[in-house]
This record gives structure tokens, sequence and C-alpha cells, in this order.
């Protein structure tokens, strides 16, 4: 009964019972338009279902993997706009992880509302905590019960090759024959129970696994926790002790008698490589591990552009979503276009375009309330103000009342200061970018008033917020350093910034300058489409605030997301010590001959893949994988290298290709794993990826998770490669 008896522990529970017979709900899309709608969860308890009235509309449904959160009250825009107060109580809203509009939801009660954000938190929660076992058993039996068309929990012929077809493998009749009759022990004509168990487990054997932990296994076929040292010592070059193996077999062992005579078996040793903590990510870099005590210029901070744009920058929707989902991804600079609206009320959208607009207090409200699930660490709010002296003054008010002791409007010392704050005295603090009428100095000195720029058509309320983050015109660097307060900060178009690095001694003085103040780059205005730029030599010039556009799935901000991924993703990374330094001449973009001979040198074999997704959506179009190496960074380390595709396996392709990279400023190196579905006559199709930056990565045997093109975790799919780094010689 393996199609029955996935989700047997789960039987009891209230909440799970609850989503699986469902109930009616009210779909909200306007004012007018709310209709009630039957939900429930699937048997695979990991897909909603949700009927259509619709005569020739299939019934909708949604993976609970691409759910970010479910919350109660009508905080939701659409909620908010499209629903009266007095429903507050019976409000929830569900958060997507991709590009997806929330969706609005009112129940019939308080409490049936309360039920349905608990269940689906729970569901939801547990689906995030599945160990790669049983993700991959999840996933497996999903497509087992797909294929199972006539559901008598029988596999005929044609049912199985349905199966494979949606596991993402293409195998000959005759070898699938061969398959089907060595699993039918029965000679029934259809695979059952134990025999389907068979079945599954020859399609997800690792033969690369069984050699590895052959090598070790040197006790009576298991390996024993000297033998589990040894593969640590050798293969994965981490100091190990006898401790550290007995701590991994109670951990990983399923096998009660094994754990017990301290004995590691392949399943135990493969559940060991599967988790989070053996992957290739170091998980010491997982949590906040940077010195956070240091001035905020020596950080880079993840940065959003036009944050409040779902789509294009012309006449795509506004949204409080899209800062909402910048927040979650660790962004800690966000834009706001801020106009003149009616009824008083300050609005944000992309001037003089077609862009929506949407209410200046709204996005505040929504700021605040989502600004430090993600990260603790400051939020900057970048003004781009167009509105006038009177609704800046309604722009002050909002940000004092919504926002409150959370947002600096006075230094942190009593005095004039002489450099800035530093993250962690900034934790849970907002800060405004903006314009001022005078200089911060001027505060401090008795004459303060009549020192203003008249020039400025600026409210003083607001002019007053701008503390840190003076926006100012750029002369020169000379300029710059000369005449520039350290809390001034200048915006730069991509392509001048770019411009400037080149003709500035090779991005050493773009460096230098930044050593005392905060640079600013965004996207150039003719990216209409909101694509984005390559931020890797921005940063390699010093450029703390790196402005993208974080609703477009692309590989600048697979980029951006794998440099940010590390310190807890709290937004703020430390620059390496000689950008920090200002005695140091050292120059990452121009390297001297003794640079050259310190690099770094880094081996990748890509060994295999497993349970890679289909890319199209036909039902014969199977994956043929290839995969690609890069390395980000300085001129001198930008490479990449990629495998032969395998044709027609996106289950458990295997490669086992060698490649080697030189690098050569290893501090701001970045390494991306990519692997696309090979086309012979048009552009490769994307599958996956995963990027970290380069001082993160773990050596030996890893897995590597990966993204899709929206940067979310694909559940079961992920690379095996092995990682060696060595100084060259």
């Amino acid at each position: 009964q393996i199609l029955k008896n996935e989700h047997r522990s789960l039987e009891g529970d209230p909440d799970l019972q609850f989503l699986l017979k469902g109930g009616d709900l009210l779909k909200v899309l306007s004012p007018s338009w709310k209709k009630t709608r039957y939900f429930r969860l699937q048997e695979d308890c990991k897909t909603m279902w949700r009927e259509s009235k619709k005569t020739f509309k299939k019934n909708d449904t949604f993976s609970l993997d691409d759910i970010s959160a479910v919350q109660m009250g009508r905080q939701s825009e659409g909620l908010k706009k499209n629903t009266e107060e007095q429903v507050e109580d019976r409000c929830f809203f569900i958060i997507f992880k991709s590009r997806r509009k929330n969706l609005d939801l009112i129940a019939s009660s308080e409490e049936e509302a309360k039920q349905w954000v608990k269940s689906m938190q729970k569901v939801v929660s547990n689906l995030n905590n599945l160990s790669q076992k049983q993700k991959t058993e999840h996933w497996i039996l999903s497509c087992l019960r797909k294929a199972d068309k006539n559901k008598d929990d029988n596999l005929s012929p044609s049912e199985v090759k349905s199966f494979l077809h949606l596991i993402n493998i293409e195998v000959d009749d005759e070898y699938m024959e061969m398959l089907f009759k060595k699993c039918d022990k029965s000679k029934s004509g259809t695979l059952t129970g134990e025999e389907i168990k068979h079945f599954y487990d020859l399609l997800t054997q690792r033969d690369e696994i069984d050699v590895i932990y052959g090598e070790y296994a040197k006790t009576t076929g298991f390996m024993s926790a000297q033998n589990l040292v040894d593969f640590l010592m050798k293969e994965q070059r981490e100091k190990a002790t006898l401790a550290d193996a007995h701590r991994i077999i109670e951990m990983y062992e399923p096998d009660e008698n094994a754990k017990e005579k301290k004995l590691l078996s392949k399943d135990g040793f493969l559940m060991y490589l599967n988790h989070p903590d053996a992957m290739i990510l170091n998980p010491d870099h997982k949590d906040v591990y940077q010195d956070m005590s240091q001035p905020l210029n020596h950080y880079f901070i993840s940065s959003s552009h036009n944050t409040y744009l779902m789509e294009d920058q012309l006449k795509g929707p506004s949204s409080t979503e899209a800062y909402i989902r910048a927040l979650q991804k660790g962004c800690r600079c966000v834009e706001l276009d801020c106009w003149d609206g009616p009824d008083n009320e300050p609005v944000i959208y992309h001037g003089y375009t077609l862009t929506s607009k949407i209410l200046f207090k709204d996005v505040i409200k929504a700021i605040s309330e989502h600004a430090f699930k993600t990260s603790q660490y400051p939020v900057i709010l970048s003004l781009e103000n167009h509105c006038s002296v009177e609704q800046q003054e309604v722009m002050a008010r909002h940000m004092s009342s919504i926002l409150g002791s959370a947002l600096i409007t006075s230094p942190l010392s009593d005095g004039m200061p002489t450099n800035f704050p530093s993250p962690e005295e900034l934790k849970g603090k907002f800060l405004i970018k903006g314009k001022r009428l005078n200089k911060l100095e001027d505060t401090f000195a008795e004459a303060a008033a009549d020192d203003n720029d008249k020039k400025l058509k600026l409210a003083k309320e607001l002019s007053d917020m701008v503390i840190y983050f003076k926006s100012v015109h750029f002369n020169s660097f000379e300029d710059a350093q000369k005449n520039l307060s350290f809390y001034e900060m200048a915006s730069f178009k991509e392509g001048k910034a770019i411009k400037l690095a080149e003709e500035s001694g090779k991005g050493r003085e773009t460096i230098r300058n930044s050593q005392t103040l905060i640079n600013r780059i965004y996207p150039a205005g003719s990216r209409t489409d909101s694509s984005n730029y390559n931020p890797v030599p921005l940063w390699n010039a010093g450029c703390q605030i790196v402005a993208l556009n974080f609703q477009t799935p692309c590989t600048d901000m697979d980029v951006n997301q794998g440099r940010f991924l590390v310190n807890g993703k709290s937004g703020y990374v430390l620059k390496p010590a000689f950008m920090r330094d200002v005695a140091t001449e050292f120059d990452p973009i121009t390297l001297t001959r003794g640079d050259w001979l310190k690099h770094k040198t880094l081996h990748v074999m890509v060994i295999s893949a497993q349970q890679l997704p289909k890319v199209s959506q036909k039902k014969s179009s199977i994956v043929d994988p290839l995969v690609k190496v890069e390395v980000y960074g300085v001129p001198a380390d930008v490479a990449e290298k990629e495998t032969k595709p395998f044709d027609n396996n996106g289950l458990n392709p295997s490669w086992n290709e060698n490649f080697q990279f030189d690098v050569y400023v290893p501090e701001l190196a970045l390494v991306r794993f990519s692997i696309e579905d090979y086309d012979s006559i048009s552009d490769n199709d994307f599958v996956g990826q995963y990027t970290l930056p380069f001082n993160s990565l773990k050596m030996g045997y890893r897995h590597v998770p990966l993204f899709n093109k929206n940067g979310n975790l694909l559940p079961s799919a992920g690379l095996f490669v092995h990682i060696m780094v060595m100084d060259a010689e």
C-alpha cells in the first residue's frame, strides 16, 4: 500500500484532517467580485485544490511549496482596497514565493479563518522541514499517484512508462520491459506493493555513493566511527574526532541495530550527505558570522531599485507586495518614488508612466510590518521626492507615526558624528535617504536656520529626518574627498559608475572613495523592461549599494542573492579588508606580479544530479541536462566551464567531468553552478542554479541545492560535486 501510506504518521493530526476535508471560502478580487470557492488539500498533502465555476476552466491547484506565508487580517493590498473593516477578523491571505499575486480570502467566521491559517502554516512548515530523503520520496510518490490512472494502486506497463516521463527520464522500450519483468515477481503483468517499492529502489540507486561508501566501509560492510573520521578528514577536509562521528551516527543512522553498534549504514551515510549542514555551503556562514560593529560604509548592502514595481517600468502594476517580497529576500535598501496624490495623500509610482499608483502610507505600513522578519539589521528608505512641500509634510507625519521610535531622526551620539554607526547599533531601525535643507553639522551650530539651501522646495519636517544618507550631486572624486561629509551620498547610473571605475586607475580611486563615503548605483533608464546589470564590477570597485530590479528573475539577481546568501541572509556583507583599510595600495582589478603568484586553484568534479524538474510541460519532453560552473569576480577571475549534455535523463544524470579555475581575489569571487536543458537548435532552457561566495565553499563530496528561476528552492532536486581548493604553487 505504498501509494496510501505516505502520510500515515499524520493521520491523527486535526489540522491536516481539516485541510483534507476542506471548505468554502470567499475569494476576493475586487469590491464587486467576491465569489465562494471550495478549497481542500489533495491526498498528496502538498497540493491545494480550488474548484472553478467556469464551465470550460479546469479546477485550479497550487503547491504548498510555492507559499511564502499565510497571514490573518486585512493587511494585504487587495483586502485593504476591496473589503470593509468589519470583516477584518474573518480575512486571511496567502503570499506566494513566485510573482503570483496574493490570494485574498474571507472565511465564514473568525474561528474558521484562524483554523485555516493555523492548519496551512503547520503543513507548510512540515513540508519545509522534510529531510532530502523525505522530499525525494514525496516527489516520487506524487509522480506514482499521477501515473496510476485508474487509481487501483497497481502500475501497468503503460502506467510505468507514464511514470518515467513524469520523473523526467526516457528509456527505450526494451530496457523498460527488462526493469518491469525484474520487479514483477508475481508475474501478474502489473506492479503492486513491494514490487513498486523495488522498482522505486532501482530508480533511486546512487552508484557514485556506493563507490565512495565502499572505500571507507571497512567494518563488515558498514562504516565504523573511525572509518567515518577517516572519510571526514581525508575527503571532506574537516577536523573530526570520534565524538563527532558518534554524533553523526546518532543523528542520521536509521537502523537501530547499526546505531547501537556505533556503525553507519549506506542509507545513514547518504542521509548525512544530504543534510544542509553537510552540503556545499559552509554551515558556519549560514548565520551571522562577520563583524557587524564596523561603520555602515564597510559593507555591501542588498539593495532594490524602484521596489514598488511588480513588472516593467512603463505600464506594469505598483504594489506593496513588491516591497514585502524584496524584504523577504533580505533587501535592506528599498526605493520610494513619491508624488502628489489626491486628498492630500502622497502616492508612489514611476512618474510620467502608466504604472499604477499606491498610497505612500500603505507602503510605509507594509515596510514596517515586514522589514525585520528575514533580517534584524537596518532598512534604508531611499526617497525619490517629487512631492509639494505640503505633501512632504504628510510623508513626514506618516513615517513618524507608523515607524515610531524605530525611525532614526537624530544622530545616535550626542555630538556631531564623524562616521557611520554600525549595523549592530542600528538593529531594528529605519534610516531615510533623501535631500536635506542644510548640512548635518549646521544643526549643531547656533546659526543653523540661516544656512538652509533656499533653492530646495523641501519640508523642514522631512529634511530633518535625513541624518546619515543625504543625497548630493557628484562632481569628481577629488571634490568628493575634499568637500563631502561622510553622510553625503551620490547616486550613479550603472554606465557612469562603470566608466568612473575604469577611468580612475582601474577602480583604485572608487575603492578609496568608498572607504569614507557610500556610493549608490542604479539601472540605466533604458531598462524599461526592468532588466538588470551585472553587479559584480561595481562590488569590485567598492560600491556598497548596487540596486537591482528584484522583480526580474535573471542571472544578475542570482549572483546578487548568492552574494547575500551568507551572514544570516542579513543583507549586509563585510567588504574585504583591503577595501576598508585606507593605507592599503592593493588594487583587485589591476593585479601585480606578486598577486598573480599567490592565487588559489579551484578543482571541481561535476559528478551527478538528482530529480531535476521538467522544463517543458509537454508529456513527451525529457530534459537533456548539462552543468555550467562559472566564477564571478575581478576580471582575472571570470571564467566558465560546462559539461557535455546527458541525453534524456533528469532523474539521475551523471557526468564525472573535471574543471580547474585560478582565483586571484577569492574575497570577491562567487561560484555559480547552473543546469540547463541542452537544445541544439535554440537557446538552452534554464533548469536550476546555486550561487555562493568562493570563501564559503566546503571541500570534498558535496550536494548542491538548486533554486528555480524565481530564486526559490527546488524541493527534491540537487547536484553532486567534489570540491578542492588549493594554494597555487
